[in-house]
């Protein structure tokens, strides 16, 4: 049996073995059978090892390069290398839906095993809300788009990958939001789960907590991978255009957030019940609803996959999630009836909640800005793309409120908070920001809006400095603990509380890099002879020439720049155009980028141009402050490990719940 024909086999069983883990899921809890529970999550499992074999047979395909495999044939050939052509397993519309089910298999099988121990009362409602979605996605690739389908004729090559997609980054980004999007299934599987079995206190927050964090850390990580890609490879200066690809991707992140700061209230004080499961399931049909996106065709991306049949098949699947959810919580509202009242709008709860309602708002412009387009087709006949300016223009006020509100909320007590305590609580912060402002205006800032930002900036930082400083004095005081030591216990005693203020220190130093980049780019454009010299913020670029360099696949032409400050020099630049066999038409700008310490000043050059005389055309940016943004996302992602870890006293003893016991009659 052929590697192809594996693979569409494995499928094939997968689908039926997802099949009877639904049923069985349901049956099991109908008629009170622990061996059928057993059964169901063991055909989960079945189906994850058999997606995976699926996805093994179709890398070994793109490997071998077997163009009798129409998916192989147009996402490889025989130049591409063997590196990107492993890449080809998310670079087309079939493959993508593949690696979507299998890490959704594998995600399941992880779930469905620590369910059964941790929290049985959910495990099978769990389990047959997982299947359920898998179902989905194994139907479209056995019936509607098989990564798997023959050419009636193999060919001798295949078209390959469009070369800029041959870049690091496809490596990173494309799988990263892929996992991303599929992984808040977890939490919307949890949320179903307390839905249907009618428990819906605090229990499972605690089960889904882990689920969502994970999915908003990855989804969060491939945001900003997709940046760095953008960054470097496309070649406009800059690392986020407000695309709608971009746009769709970015509001189950915004939903998730706000779900992870709202969900504390509940356990805290029992209120917004139902608006956490809303989050939960909203996030989930975002995260649908940008992979309708991607690959519905409708709106115009450079991310966005061509126009095809399989937009209708994810639009109905959407509808189908939407109304049965809304459904399960209409009838279930008794049941959500919250236990508290908000005692003062100087509390922590009710921070909470304005920072939900400015996340659900910037989530929401950015969802019009996205249909938009759509809705003026429909009306006028005319798709009007909606552009980088309505968003500044939208989101920018918002997002420094909730700026603000992130240096705030941590100092406000739970229920109410006195002003004499608030002001304790808020004086250095504000200081912080006036002694920041007046800094900058005095070393020549006179960008009012980017001094306000800046001093946003400090004033989270600052409140984050006095929550630790609170806790590690306290430590050091009572338990007579060092300096160290205390910072070390106070953290490991309460990670999710202190890892989360990490996190806000990783997107203060992302919104450093966006203010710096936002205000201070300069730009220009020049062309120059050898020894020809131009200067752009502080910078002297000089020309010395072009190289010239003709592969058997691949033709490159750069130019060779030196550059200095101040007469000291700082080094060379090769900025680059590339053209690859089969794809003269378009070729690939190269673009050469220096980070230069101490001033976090970016030189981003692009070589776009060149007569016979040997002159080139340039354009030339400075960025300040960028190399910030992924500095941020590494103390992001650290922040979150932290925050995640699990604590000592949060262990639980593992419960056995396959057996006929009356733990499995409360099912």
């Amino acid at each position: 049996m052929s590697a192809p024909d594996l693979g569409h086999l494995a499928v094939v069983l997968a689908l039926a073995f997802t099949t009877y883990a639904l049923a069985a899921s349901i049956g099991g809890v109908r008629w009170r059978l622990g061996e059928l529970l057993e059964s169901g999550r063991n055909a989960a499992l079945g189906a994850a090892v058999l997606t995976s074999v699926a996805v093994l047979a179709l890398l070994y395909a793109l490997l071998t390069k077997d163009f009798s495999v129409r998916f192989v044939a147009d996402t490889t050939s025989l130049a591409t290398p063997w590196e990107v052509s492993i890449t080809g397993l998310w670079g087309g519309q079939s493959g993508s839906l593949l690696f979507w089910s299998w890490t959704l298999a594998l995600f399941s099988a992880v779930a469905v095993w620590r369910t059964y121990e941790r929290h049985p009362e959910l495990a099978p409602a769990v389990t047959g809300v997982l299947a359920a979605l898998q179902l989905f996605f194994l139907f479209l690739l056995t019936f509607v788009s098989s990564p798997f389908e023959r050419l009636a004729l193999p060919l001798a090559d295949g078209r390959g990958l469009n070369p800029l997609l041959w870049d690091d980054g496809m490596r990173i980004h494309p799988p990263l939001l892929l996992t991303g999007y599929m992984s808040f299934a977890l939490p919307f599987a949890f949320a179903i789960a307390a839905l249907v079995k009618g428990r819906l206190g605090r229990e499972w927050l605690a089960a889904v907590r882990p689920w969502a964090i994970l999915s908003w850390a990855i989804q969060g990580a491939g945001l900003l991978a997709g940046a760095w890609w953008a960054y470097h490879v496309l070649g406009w200066g800059g690392y986020w255009g407000w695309d709608p690809v971009e746009n769709a991707a970015l509001l189950p992140f915004l939903t998730s957030t706000a779900f992870l700061h709202s969900a504390m209230v509940q356990e805290r004080r029992g209120m917004l019940k139902v608006w956490n499961l809303a989050l939960v399931i909203t996030t989930f049909c975002l995260s649908i609803f940008g992979t309708f996106i991607v690959r519905s065709g409708v709106l115009s991306s450079v991310h966005s996959f061509a126009l095809s049949a399989i937009g209708p098949f994810f639009f109905v699947f959407l509808g189908v999630v939407v109304l049965g959810s809304l459904a399960l919580v209409l009838n279930r509202l008794p049941l959500l009836t919250g236990e508290g009242e908000f005692d003062s709008l100087a509390s922590r709860e009710a921070g909470f909640l304005l920072n939900n309602f400015l996340f659900a708002s910037i989530a929401a412009a950015t969802f019009w800005g996205i249909i938009f387009p759509l809705i003026s087709e429909a009306a006028r006949g005319v798709k009007v793309a909606v552009g980088p300016p309505f968003y500044q223009q939208v989101n920018g006020p918002l997002l420094f409120v909730m700026f603000i509100l992130m240096g705030i909320g941590p100092l406000l007590a739970w229920r109410r908070t006195s002003s004499s305590g608030l002001w304790r609580s808020l004086r250095w912060p504000l200081v912080a920001w006036l002694a920041t402002s007046a800094l900058l205006f005095v070393i020549g800032v006179r960008q009012g809006l980017a001094m306000l930002a800046y001093g946003a900036c400090a004033f989270v930082t600052a409140s984050v400095a006095v929550e630790y400083w609170r806790g590690v004095r306290l430590r050091h005081r009572n338990a007579a603990e060092g300096w160290l030591r205390a910072l070390t216990t106070l953290v490991a005693r309460d990670r999710r509380r202190y890892g989360g203020y990490v996190v806000h220190l990783g997107i203060v130093f992302i919104a450093l890099g966006i203010i710096g980049s936002s205000f201070f780019q300069q730009e220009a454009a020049v062309t120059l002879r050898r020894g020809e010299s131009a200067s752009i913020g502080g910078y002297s670029v000089t020309y010395r020439g072009l190289l010239e360099r003709n592969l058997p696949d691949l033709g490159i032409v750069a130019a060779e720049l030196e550059v200095s400050n101040g007469g000291r020099f700082l080094g060379s630049l090769q900025p680059e155009r590339r053209v690859h066999r089969g794809w003269e038409q378009q070729p690939i700008t190269g673009v050469a980028i220096q980070t230069y310490v101490p001033s976090g000043d970016d030189l981003y050059v692009l070589l776009t141009g060149w007569d016979e005389a040997g002159a080139a055309t340039f354009r030339l940016f400075v960025n300040p402050l960028v190399s910030l943004i992924w500095l941020g996302g590494v103390v992001f992602l650290v922040g979150t490990v932290i925050s995640a870890w699990p604590e000592r006293h949060a262990q639980r003893r593992l419960v056995p719940v396959l057996t006929r016991t009356p733990a499995l009659t409360e099912v």
